[in-house]
């Protein structure tokens, strides 16, 4: 082998090395924040750009990720809400509708902007204790706050 090809060899190997090294600390990236949204409970606090009084009909909205089996829990201050979630590489998320309980509330807006903020969203973002869901690149369509 002359100098050349070893210095072509040498080039190769360097250039896998890197992009391997890149790609692992990618996916510990996004593990490591999908650990830091799933199994605690948010707090609701804007939908549509609207800030969401801290109870509503006497309950705290929230949304809850649970890595177990892949599934959310949710309320808007009335009803129930759950389904199935998944994410996926660079911030993706896909809410499915599932069950929920039918009460009627006195104050049910909060509660179908949720869900369809939910069944709308179609990635996140984090940022320290504040977690958005997003559709596309527009404006959120909900924010929480990450319960202590």
């Amino acid at each position: 082998m002359n100098m050349k090809h070893f210095k072509l060899l040498t080039i190769a190997v360097c250039a896998l090395t890197l992009s391997a090294c890149s790609i692992f600390k990618k996916s510990e990236l996004s593990t490591a924040q999908t650990s830091v949204i799933t199994d605690r409970k948010w707090k609701l606090v804007e939908l549509y750009g609207k800030p969401i009084a801290d109870q509503v009909n006497g309950k705290m909205p929230f949304l809850q990720l649970h890595t177990k089996d892949s599934r959310y829990s949710a309320t808007g201050g009335c009803n129930g809400i759950g389904g199935n979630f998944s994410l996926e590489g660079n911030g993706r998320i896909k809410f499915s509708a599932g069950m929920s309980t039918k009460m009627a509330c006195d104050n049910m807006e909060v509660e179908n902007e949720l869900t369809k903020a939910l069944m709308t969203a179609d990635n996140y973002s984090l940022s320290g204790e504040d977690l958005s869901l997003n559709k596309a690149r527009m404006a959120p369509l909900a924010r929480f706050k990450a319960v202590k």
